[in-house]
């Protein structure tokens, strides 16, 4: 039945293949110039005819992805491309042609190319298992490794695994969807829900199979979520207006609905001389960002763990600040914005010529930025005296203030005796499978892979790409509590599903629910704001952060062109992400309201489909 099917869908689905498997492969966009209702209806036969078989040690959905050294291997599967870019949303995973390994080379060659690897993922068609070779590797591999199969095409083979004891998810259906829709069950970003429907063999009898859950984001097209695409098409008017005025020479929108990942596109280019086009897999500097995205979530973890107090005082975990006019802040008080703390101290304007160099050394250690090394201690010396004897004026009322979560950032530094940025990646952006996320980022990538910042003439003498813009966060060597973070879009959306479905992803609960509720929610008559997070203005003309967003909505800007905003109302994550501040500080996107109108297309889509 299914293979009529698919002859007779054929000519019917040709442009569509064709389109998806651009879409999920193309470095630039996720979304298709399509409605997508043909794309649900195959996705919809799809689930029906995908089968869990194997899975009784429960290795599908997998677990701990930042654990896992992944391989995935095909050989005659046409679509495996886009079956390996829907892996490496979750996490990386390196890919192998096993048809490069015939004649000379065999696939113990490949085998012992897989050493490095404790998980491999075969992907495999009744053609594949037609090689004795194949299930020679299988057998061999199964013994040491952690390996799964996603099988494709007829029932023919199936039955050549009638002696595999390996989890197979079988499809069926054989086409760019099914190879979506497989690679995505993997890692629990679809469910598994049907068992066989009659018996194959005595090893697959009718009846059996394995069912899962949905523990991580998902990846398709609008019309997945109840969204028309087409209702979409205002952001890439909106985008395309923000780079002609260059208010932002490009930039990345990611939007999650349900748990899905319905739209993600990248515009413009990393600078005005259009070099570099943006790509959806950029990783951007987040300023403020950093504010909510680390340190406050360190924050809430330290808190479920009772080892922060939100009414303990700053003198209480910060000895040096006993002394000061900072010994009874309360931490409540700091993360609302309400300590009276000024917005932040004098920075490279007062950086003294002896304080620096070109060349590193042991007396000049902290890296600022190319040929820019601060002298050793200079945080400890300078800019933390600086902070503690600062003057309190507006105690109880709300003043944003970048020094708060610097010295948030010195609270958990104590209490876990780690530095925050090595903290928030082994506890949290690891485990759930974020890939760019972090401070420093030049330590792990390319410089072409993060759009630049500001060409600073003034102090630092340089386009900043790959180093922080915020200059306090730059003279701290890269990481601060307030600034410093780089990551791309799919890992903010990770994060923020996480904090949307408070504190649970992947089938961890990483964040106690409670926790999630209160640092997001109002917390104050004096402010709009929560413990850490930015909310929605109840001022009606402000429209903040968007004139459609529900009063839950939290979430954070960023001064280099950047924000995320969770409305629990909607169900759903948005994510802007810029450079607006190259080659120089512009307020530009603010003035013409790029980031509040893209997200109210949003919304304005997601109530037509009501």
């Amino acid at each position: 039945m299914a293979k009529k099917f698919m002859r007779k869908s054929n000519s019917r689905f040709c442009t569509l293949i064709l389109l998806v498997f651009i879409l999920f492969n193309s470095a630039c966009a996720q979304n298709p110039p399509f409605t997508g209702r043909a794309y649900v209806e195959e996705e919809r036969l799809v689930e029906q005819t995908t089968v869990l078989l194997n899975n009784a040690g429960y290795l599908i959905p997998l677990q701990n992805p930042g654990q896992l050294k992944i391989a995935s291997i095909h050989f005659s599967n046409q679509y495996a491309t886009g079956f390996d870019s829907l892996l490496n949303k979750y996490t990386k995973v390196r890919s192998f042609n096993g048809m490069d390994y015939s004649g000379v080379k065999s696939l113990d060659e490949l085998s012992f190319n897989l050493k490095l690897y404790n998980t491999i993922i075969l992907q495999l068609n009744d053609a594949d298992l037609d090689n004795p070779q194949v299930i020679s590797f299988i057998n061999t591999n199964q013994k040491i490794k952690n390996v799964i199969i996603a099988l494709f095409g007829s029932s023919n083979g199936l039955v050549k695994l009638n002696n595999v004891a390996l989890p197979i998810i079988w499809c069926e259906r054989v086409s760019p969807v099914s190879a979506f829709f497989s690679a995505q069950a993997i890692f629990g970003g679809v469910s598994i829900t049907h068992k066989l429907n009659r018996s194959f063999s005595l090893a697959y009898r009718a009846n059996m199979g394995f069912t899962t859950e949905k523990v991580r984001l998902q990846y398709t097209v609008p019309e997945d979520a109840g969204i028309n695409t087409n209702d979409l098409l205002g952001i890439d008017n909106i985008a395309a207006e923000a780079i002609l005025n260059q208010a932002t020479p490009g930039c990345v929108v990611l939007v999650a609905k349900d748990g899905k990942v319905i739209f993600n596109k990248a515009y413009g280019h990393h600078t005005y001389d259009k070099t570099l086009p943006d790509k959806i897999t950029d990783i951007f500097d987040l300023a403020s960002m950093t504010k909510v995205s680390a340190t406050t979530m360190e924050t809430m973890l330290l808190y479920d763990q009772g080892k922060l107090n939100l009414d303990s005082t700053v003198g209480d975990y910060l000895p040096v600040a006993r002394k000061t006019n900072k010994n009874d802040l309360r931490v409540r008080e700091v993360l609302e914005h309400q300590a009276g703390l000024i917005p932040d101290i004098p920075t490279v304007d007062v950086v003294k010529p002896t304080d620096h160099t070109a060349d590193s050394s042991a007396a000049y250690p902290t890296k600022v930025n190319d040929n820019y090394y601060l002298r050793k201690d200079y945080f400890k010396d300078v800019m933390w005296p600086a902070i503690m004897n600062s003057p309190l004026r507006t105690r109880g009322q709300y003043v944003y203030s970048d020094l708060s979560m610097i010295i948030m950032q010195q609270i958990v530094e104590t209490l876990t005796a780690t530095p925050e940025n090595i903290y928030v990646r082994q506890q949290l952006y690891n485990p759930l499978g974020m890939q760019t996320a972090g401070f420093l980022p030049l330590y792990r990538f390319p410089a072409d892979r993060i759009p630049p910042t500001e060409d600073d003439e003034v102090y630092r003498h340089e386009l900043l790409d790959g180093y922080v813009h915020d200059p306090t966060a730059a003279l701290m060597g890269g990481v601060a509590g307030h600034a410093g973070l780089f990551a791309d879009a799919n890992d903010l959306a990770i994060l923020y599903q996480m904090v949307l479905n408070r504190g649970f992803y992947g089938g961890v609960q990483f964040i106690k629910p409670e926790t999630v509720d209160l640092f997001t929610a109002k917390q104050s008559a004096i402010s709009r704001r929560g413990l850490g997070f930015d909310r929605w203005d109840p001022i009606a003309d402000h429209h903040y952060p968007s004139q459609l967003a529900s009063p839950q909505t939290y979430g954070h800007t960023g001064f280099t062109g950047t924000c995320v905003w969770v409305d629990p109302r909607y169900n759903l994550v948005y994510i802007f992400l810029s450079n607006r501040v190259n080659p120089v500080v512009s307020s530009k996107l603010s003035s013409l309201n790029i980031r509040p109108r893209i997200q109210d297309v949003v919304y304005q889509a997601i109530q037509k489909g009501m």
